[in-house]
């Protein structure tokens, strides 16, 4: 039986993409996610053959989820589920350890061969994906690709840049990853050193152009 995670925040998109899944013969959804820091939890607790992981989702992106998955539990692979499509989007797809990519548009089309070929240790990446991309940075890695902006923050530099960009405070944000206030204010001054930006609207319209929050 293959075991699959989903993880999206929104109810009604899950509910359609497990209706579609559980369609397949010997497909089951094991557990369902809302939010990014969810779906690292459930993915533990679970060890899914593959997780379908929505790329904006809530306290922590989908990418950043993906990172965290790959890294405890390598035989689970990734489909990155997303309305964006970019070559720079794609780049951190794989970066993350994502071996698959699917528009939200194409699900209905898609999803299906997506999950079957993962299933399988095949890539997937669909949409007007450029082939010479995607061969470059299996075949030589990526260091010829270069790393895009976010790879210079540590992860809890990204995780705490997305909790401010939705709004949180330092102190929630403290309450919420068991750190101090202090702890949270030096990654933030280091994330937005790192990043060259100045202000918290800064950081915010970095985080809507990188796509690790929704606007």
């Amino acid at each position: 039986m293959l075991q699959i995670l989903l993880a999206d925040d929104h109810d009604i998109v899950r509910r359609g993409l497990k209706d579609l899944l559980e369609q397949h013969p010997g497909w089951q959804v094991c557990a369902e996610a809302a939010n990014g820091r969810d779906a690292v939890d459930l993915a533990l607790q679970h060890r899914p053959h593959v997780a379908v992981i929505d790329l904006s989702m809530p306290e922590l992106n989908g990418l950043d989820a993906t990172r965290r998955i790959r890294q405890s539990l390598p035989d689970t692979e990734v489909l990155i589920f997303t309305m964006h499509e970019s070559e720079e989007l794609i780049r951190e797809v794989l970066l993350a350890g994502a071996r698959g990519y699917l528009l939200k548009a194409d699900a209905v089309r898609q999803l299906i061969p997506a999950v079957e070929s993962l299933s399988q240790k095949r890539p997937f990446f669909a949409g007007r994906v450029s082939e010479l991309l995607l061969d470059r940075f299996l075949t030589d890695g990526e260091a010829r690709m270069g790393r895009p902006t976010t790879e210079r923050l540590t992860s809890r530099e990204r995780e705490i840049v997305q909790l401010l960009a939705e709004g949180k405070s330092n102190k929630q944000i403290a309450q919420l990853l068991d750190l101090s206030v202090k702890t949270v204010e030096t990654h933030r001054t280091t994330a937005m050193r790192k990043l060259e930006l100045n202000s918290l609207a800064d950081l915010v319209r970095y985080a809507i152009r990188t796509q690790i929050i929704q606007a």
